[in-house]
């Protein structure tokens, strides 16, 4: 007769003890390198006791997404559409103008692509925060810096 061990789970109350505050600095980083490495610290699985249903990731700071580096001629191929429901009012915007004027969009959208498509999605991208330049509102919570690279 097999004797089976039954399987750990990181309970919610657990995960929420453990979360941290991390700082990362986006200057001269590639975006999508970037936005790779922020998706696995906000769903946890950096961790050993990573479960899939549960949020256990990590709250993340973002600072100068506006120095963010695209590769290639992403600026001007790359487009972002956005459609308001009314029959031919799809907006497009050119990732080279998206990071002039709204540059914590485009980190935005590239770390939500890499998320699930879910509840538990959702919960976890609000724990994301961005911020285009130097200064962040998050130095209560001591954030402890990361080099990404």
């Amino acid at each position: 007769m097999r004797m089976y061990r039954p399987t750990k789970f990181l309970s919610k109350e657990k995960a929420a003890e453990e979360k941290r505050w991390v700082l990362i600095d986006a200057e001269s980083q590639t975006l999508g390198r970037l936005a790779t490495r922020v998706a696995t610290l906000l769903r946890g699985k950096h961790r050993s006791d990573w479960t899939p249903h549960v949020d256990c990731g990590d709250f993340v700071v973002i600072v100068n997404a506006g120095k963010v580096i695209l590769t290639g001629n992403k600026d001007a191929q790359k487009k972002y559409f956005r459609h308001s429901g009314y029959p031919g009012h799809m907006k497009e915007v050119t990732a080279g103008r998206m990071l002039e004027t709204h540059p914590e969009r485009v980190l935005e959208n590239a770390v939500r692509g890499m998320l699930p498509k879910n509840k538990l999605g959702r919960a976890v991208f609000k724990k994301l925060k961005i911020y285009a330049g130097e200064s962040h509102p998050h130095e209560a919570q001591k954030p402890e810096v990361i080099s990404v690279s």
